[in-house]
């Protein structure tokens, strides 16, 4: 079996309110869908997203759509308007979802 990193399987698209991250994940190819929602859970991104220290991580499927998106709950030090830390904000928290590694056993 090999890996493959989330974002040759798929592209993600992140937003903002406050202090809570909405992340989407949509599969390039609908074939990948079943993987992706095998193997991106809430708990492996709640375990990516640990040093932010999210209180809850949520995952809604899209299956017509063959996309998923998270929520997670206190990841942005306060929001955008109430923290210095802008890095965390926006599209990097898509990007590091992205960076997940994913058991297939062919190349995609």
């Amino acid at each position: 079996m090999s890996t493959v990193l989330l974002h040759t399987l798929a592209h993600a698209r992140t937003g903002d309110k406050g202090n809570r991250s909405s992340i989407s994940l949509v599969a390039f190819d609908a074939k990948h869908w079943p993987l992706l929602v095998e193997h991106v859970t809430e708990d492996r991104v709640a375990q990516l997203f640990a040093y932010r220290k999210p209180t809850a991580v949520r995952r809604y499927l899209l299956p017509k759509l063959h996309a998923m998106n998270f929520v997670l709950d206190d990841v942005l030090d306060g929001g955008v308007n109430g923290s210095l830390n802008l890095d965390s904000h926006g599209k990097s928290l898509s990007g590091l979802l992205l960076s997940l590694t994913i058991p297939t056993e062919t190349t995609p």
